[in-house]
């Protein structure tokens, strides 16, 4: 349920944030005919009404094909969850109302929210912008934008330090996922002022000989902050989380591993060597210390459910507290854990030293046993401590899962031996496959949404420049100078909102960071995949330089001859 909502909070977020700035683009390149509306008499109100109905019906129109195409795939993607291991075999997709209804709606709702700003802005054109030829942005970034902007980013620092001091990994995962929502949005808003600078600071990758396209690019960029921002939206978006989902993690994977290794007081491992556990003679062979895994049933009837299911260690006392750094008894004493009618219990299972404690084991035989000492929740690698004898009496055919051993010895037959690191991320490695499968999924679904939203900006942006363009093809430019040109300037941009957005998780991803160091009492190192970041920014690279090149090289065809006034030839 937690994914769930993740999900959703970030696809409701993406979606109003593509929106917006999508309109506030079009609305950029309309300044002329909005104009010229003010001046044959059309009110502000009445500019602003149109905005908004334009967005009404591009919503539902959106609400009603996402409903088509999510119906058409979520039968692929059940197969694919199916597979991957995260669903049983006989999982199937079942279809509910509410979510048909509330996606009909919300097509039209968030697209009304997202225009708030870009309808405000058009209703303030005036007549006179219909008389202007050049598309130059006169007014500097307002006060109002300045002051939103640094307001979302001190959200965004508030939440990265909740992040950094959160008790628990998944309250410090929602306050992650919030602050880069707030980082994001306040980077977006202030980017018009960030822009110039950025653009001087990355000269050389437009930097060529002759220098000429190289001054149109910088002047262009610099010049239109406004269009250069509201391209950049959309790869700062992806960019920024897919840096954060991919590394937070991987670095979440490698600080409970460190932890868990943190924890251990040995050398070496030995584990079953493709084998479902270690025999007995095996055990006695390493002359380590074991841990012996059984499942046990509650059968307490004042904790419901009845018979809950248990993970009980069957250990040596003395060995297992010699190998358990983490191990922290709060009342009773470790050393009482022997005899056939003994247990050692968590403080979560709220019970006292000498109270009884009724058990089933796997053999069917219900025993009255005596709490001997309770520890910590985080000191055992189970729900409850039993001696190894009393395990192996109820559960013959139990097998060891761990040895803990200090020297390197040659592993018994059906064994292999580890070392302690290796051992602590092998630990989880089966969950944690999955749970990478299915980050690399959301990743998947939230850049193919962020390269879309760049393809279709720069499509935008491409028509509304085409009299541009061939002014620049009269004044002398090649074709191939004037494609240089747009594709070196839909680079930059993508360069642009990639720094934003790596800048933006790297906040985020700090106060992770300092948090999981925080909880695991040990240095953790930030892991970042960079093969899934050059992926996504290669990704809106393509994206950018097709989307841009081929309606240039289209509308630049060889053929009459067109100024931005007429046909001249």
């Amino acid at each position: 349920m937690q994914v769930l909502t993740a999900t959703a909070a970030l696809a409701g977020f993406v979606t109003v944030f593509v929106v917006a700035s999508t309109f506030a683009l079009t609305v950029a390149q309309r300044r002329r005919e909005l104009g010229l509306l003010r001046a044959v008499g059309a009110t502000g109100r009445q500019v602003r009404r149109m905005v908004y109905g334009e967005a009404l019906v591009v919503g539902a129109a959106g609400g009603i094909a996402g409903l088509l195409v999510g119906g058409g795939l979520a039968p692929l993607l059940g197969r694919l969850l199916v597979d991957t291991g995260f669903e049983p075999s006989t999982f199937k997709v079942g279809y509910e109302h509410w979510p048909v209804a509330l996606s009909l709606v919300a097509g039209p709702v968030i697209s009304l929210l997202a225009v708030w700003s870009a309808s405000r802005r058009a209703a303030r054109v005036r007549p006179l912008e219909a008389l202007r030829d050049a598309a130059v942005e006169q007014r500097p970034i307002g006060r109002l934008r300045i002051a939103t902007g640094a307001l979302l980013v001190a959200v965004g620092g508030a939440l990265s330090v909740g992040t950094a001091t959160a008790g628990e990994a998944r309250v410090a995962a929602q306050y992650a996922l919030y602050a880069v929502m707030a980082l994001v949005a306040g980077a977006t808003v202030l980017a018009p002022a960030v822009v110039g600078p950025l653009v001087r600071m990355l000269r050389w990758p437009v930097r060529r000989p002759g220098g000429a396209i190289g001054m149109l690019v910088r002047a262009g960029v610099s010049t239109a902050t406004r269009r250069t921002a509201s391209i950049a939206a959309p790869v700062l978006l992806t960019v920024a989380f897919a840096v954060l989902v991919a590394g937070m993690v991987r670095t979440t994977t490698a600080a409970y591993a460190a932890g868990r290794a943190d924890n251990v007081n040995a050398g070496w491992i030995v584990v079953p060597d493709r084998a479902p556990g270690l025999s007995d003679q095996a055990v006695a062979a390493t002359r380590g210390t074991a841990l012996l895994p059984t499942t046990v049933y509650e059968s307490d009837p004042n904790s419901p459910p009845a018979n809950r299911p248990l993970t009980a260690l069957g250990v040596d006392p003395a060995g297992f507290a010699a190998a358990n750094r983490a191990l922290t008894v709060v009342a009773g004493s470790l050393n009482d854990l022997s005899g056939d009618d003994t247990v050692v219990l968590p403080a979560s299972a709220n019970r006292q030293p000498a109270e009884p404690y009724a058990l089933v084991f796997a053999d069917g035989e219900s025993v009255s046993l005596r709490v001997v000492a309770v520890v910590t929740d985080d000191s055992i690698p189970g729900d409850l401590l039993l001696p190894r004898s009393v395990v192996r009496a109820h559960d013959p055919s139990a097998l060891t899962s761990t040895v803990y051993v200090e020297d390197r010895i040659d592993p018994p037959i059906g064994a292999r031996i580890v070392d302690v690191p290796g051992w602590a991320a092998e630990a989880d490695r089966a969950e944690d496959r999955l749970v990478w499968l299915f980050t690399l999924l959301l990743i998947g679904v939230s850049a193919g949404y962020g390269a879309v939203a760049v393809a279709n900006t720069l499509l935008m942006a491409a028509a509304g420049r085409v009299a541009d363009l061939r002014l620049i093809r009269l004044a002398g430019a090649t074709r191939r100078q004037v494609i240089w040109l747009v594709t070196a300037e839909s680079a930059l941009v993508v360069l642009i909102g990639a720094l934003l957005g790596g800048a933006v998780a790297f906040v985020g991803l700090l106060s992770i960071r300092a948090g999981l160091a925080e909880q695991a009492g040990v240095p953790v190192d930030l892991v970042l995949p960079w093969f899934v970041v050059g992926g996504v920014v290669g990704l809106c690279l393509l994206l950018a330089v097709l989307a841009s090149a081929l309606p240039t090289w289209r509308s630049l065809r060889p053929g009459p001859a067109r100024s931005p006034v007429g046909i001249v030839g």
